[in-house]
C-alpha cells in the first residue's frame, strides 16, 4: 500500500512538472512572440500575462520578471541549435562542406520558426538577469568552439584556408543579422539562404 501511494505521488509530481514545463514554455513562446511585435520595453508584465491568460501574480511564479523571461527566450534556442551541432559533431561527418552548410541552415531556420526569440536576444541580452550573464555566454561559447572546429578541421584535411577564428566570426557575422530581413514567407526559402551564403562564405562572388 506504501509503495503504490509512493508511486501515485511520485506520477503526480511528474504531471505538475511537466505541466509547470509546458507553462513556463508557453509563456517564453508568448512574450518572444510580443516582444517581437510591440518591442521589449513597451511590453509589460501585464501583456504578457494577458496574452498567456494567467493572473499577474501567477505570472511571478514562473519568472521573476522580463529580465527572466529574457533568459528563458535565450535558453530554448540556444539549446535547440547547440543540441543539433553536438549530435552533428558526435557523429563525425567526415563531408566538412556539408557540415558548415548545415551549421548555416539550423541559424537561418531559426531566423523562421523562432525569429521573435532571436530578436529580442540579439537587441536586448544585456538586459539578462544579474549572475546569468556567465552562463548564458558559456552555451555560445560552446557552439562557437564547436563551429570553429570544423574550419580547423577542414584546414587539417587541405580543403580550407584562412584562420579558423575570423573564418567562424565571418559565417556568424553572415548569418546572425538575418532576423532583421528575413521572412519565412518571403523571396527565399531558408535552404536558398542557407545554400548562397555558404557558397559566399566557401567561395565568395569574384567571376
Amino acid at each position: 500500500m506504501s509503495s503504490a501511494k509512493s508511486g501515485l505521488q511520485h506520477t503526480s509530481r511528474s504531471r505538475q512538472t511537466e505541466s509547470a514545463n509546458q507553462k513556463r514554455a508557453q509563456i517564453v513562446e508568448s512574450a518572444a512572440a510580443l516582444f517581437d511585435q510591440v518591442g521589449y520595453y513597451p511590453t509589460s508584465m501585464d501583456d504578457i500575462a494577458r496574452a498567456v491568460d494567467l493572473a499577474k501574480p501567477t505570472l511571478y511564479h514562473y519568472f521573476g520578471g522580463k529580465d527572466a523571461i529574457l533568459l528563458g527566450i535565450h535558453e530554448e534556442f540556444i539549446d535547440l541549435i547547440l543540441s543539433k551541432r553536438r549530435e552533428r559533431d558526435e557523429a563525425g561527418g567526415d563531408d566538412i562542406s556539408q557540415e558548415l552548410y548545415e551549421v548555416m541552415f539550423d541559424i537561418f531556420e531559426l531566423m523562421r520558426t523562432h525569429r521573435g526569440h532571436v530578436r529580442v536576444f540579439f537587441e536586448h541580452h544585456r538586459e539578462l538577469p544579474e549572475g546569468s550573464h556567465e552562463s548564458a555566454a558559456a552555451k555560445r561559447d560552446e557552439y562557437f568552439r564547436l563551429v570553429r572546429r570544423l574550419f580547423e578541421i577542414g584546414q587539417e584535411k587541405g580543403e580550407l584556408k584562412g584562420d579558423p577564428e575570423l573564418s567562424a566570426m565571418a559565417l556568424f557575422g553572415m548569418c546572425n543579422w538575418a532576423y532583421q530581413w528575413f521572412r519565412p514567407n518571403g523571396r527565399f526559402t531558408t535552404e536558398e539562404v542557407a545554400r548562397y551564403f555558404h557558397s559566399l562564405l566557401l567561395h565568395g562572388i569574384a567571376a
